[in-house]
């Protein structure tokens, strides 16, 4: 096992060669302390919310596997989210969804008020977690044909309407109580399995749904509206109502933020150039952050070129105070808590790797066009000790380096997980 003087050792030895490149590494990890990864609470229970006792069933979401030790109330949830969150370096948010409401079984979504969340708010003032939220449009009786903000029949659209309205006001009182603006998401599965011939209609109907929803102005220091697009899904491979180019002028003639799901694009498509491009338009935009496997399949976020890329232009767009990051992924066929601890500590890491980059310095060799030298100082890059500055970032911020927070996980699956079979 590596020990504190070890790792001190080799950060020293790391920051000079940084350092030669004009890099502060003490400053780079000054600004990654700020920012904060909003964990998406799904993943610790397979997206199965406390609706019902059998979980949600249906509607295009679907988590694939039967890993033992799936938390199955509110209390074993937020339990779990504390012990992964006391592996990762920093401080950072829970992404709810409205279907963790605490109900008791009673109501409905178009139902659902602050009071529902008040234990998770009061658990994330106890913990100082800052906290988001998304408005649940999916495996729903009212969510059977496929379509409900679009939905051709005003009783299903209004119901669903109703629930956006719900969400917005639940979102302000998570914002408020807390201290923090409260990101509050919408993203719906409508859309057809095979091709359609009226494209136009669900797309006015989605409109005016969304402009019923958005209508009482709400303080943006307690609320921030998203909207979040996606190219295909289960059950509507051929046409998407809220597709990306929707969702973007909608954003843009609104003024509210746009979501960007990286596994709700094209294979082909690189996300991270995206970005520079509706942030031209829009004062700050909401990452979903996932890994889509040929499909949008949400994986678990590894360190990939994707996600590298993701973080360099967040970092050399100066977009890091403009910018919300969530992740979005759910992967039961491995422990859950692993799930959410790798998946997050990779997506600081790449944070990490961007704010050592010489930004400047790069900036400054391109913009004289010398780009013979900006390729083989970006290879160059690739092999400078990183590692030895993230088990430095981690040492001080109390959390294991290296792999030594995978016996953590093990002991609590043996103590915890292991009693919920």
């Amino acid at each position: 096992m590596t020990t504190s003087r070890q790792i001190e050792q080799t950060y020293k030895l790391a920051r000079e060669r940084y350092g030669e490149l004009g890099v502060n590494t003490d400053m780079a990890m000054r600004q990654l302390r700020k920012v904060a990864i909003s964990l998406h609470c799904w993943q610790g229970d397979d997206v199965g919310g406390f609706e019902s006792a059998d979980g949600l069933s249906g509607g295009g979401i679907m988590a694939t596997g039967a890993y033992p030790g799936k938390a199955r109330t509110a209390d074993e949830l937020r339990a779990d989210f504390e012990k992964a969150v006391s592996l990762i370096p920093g401080r950072h948010r829970l992404n709810l969804h409205a279907m963790y409401a605490e109900t008791k079984g009673k109501g409905d979504r178009n139902e659902l008020e602050p009071r529902h969340f008040k234990g998770w708010v009061q658990w994330a003032q106890a913990n100082r977690f800052g906290m988001d939220f998304n408005g649940t449009y999916f495996s729903h009786p009212k969510a059977a044909d496929g379509f409900t903000l679009s939905s051709a029949d005003k009783g299903i659209r209004k119901f669903w309407v109703e629930h956006g309205i719900a969400c917005r006001k639940i979102g302000a009182y998570m914002g408020r109580q807390l201290g923090t603006p409260c990101v509050t998401n919408t993203w719906i599965p409508d859309g057809y399995k095979d091709i359609p011939i009226d494209r136009k209609g669900p797309r006015e109907r989605l409109k005016e749904s969304l402009d019923e929803i958005l209508s009482d102005k709400i303080n943006r220091n307690h609320l921030l509206d998203a909207v979040e697009g996606k190219l295909f899904g289960i059950g509507s491979e051929s046409y998407v109502v809220g597709s990306h180019e929707f969702y973007l002028s909608y954003a843009v003639t609104n003024g509210m933020l746009l979501c960007l799901d990286t596994g709700h694009f094209h294979p082909t498509e690189t996300v991270a150039d995206k970005i520079s491009a509706v942030m031209t338009f829009l004062d700050e935009i909401l990452l979903h952050v996932s890994r889509g496997v040929r499909w949008d399949s949400d994986h678990v976020v590894i360190l990939s070129d994707e996600l590298a890329a993701l973080a360099q232009e967040l970092v050399r767009g100066d977009y890091l105070d403009r910018v919300h990051i969530g992740l979005d992924f759910f992967d039961a066929s491995i422990n859950r808590i692993a799930a959410w601890v790798i998946g997050t500590r990779c997506m600081i890491k790449a944070l990490l790797m961007a704010l050592l980059e010489p930004t400047k310095k790069l900036a400054r060799i391109e913009a004289q066009g010398d780009h013979t030298s900006r390729l083989a100082m970006l290879e160059e890059l690739k092999t400078l000790p990183f590692g030895a500055v993230w088990d430095y970032y981690c040492l001080k911020s109390s959390v294991p380096a290296g792999d030594a927070w995978l016996s953590e996980v093990k002991a609590y699956e043996g103590n915890v997980l292991s009693n919920r079979m």
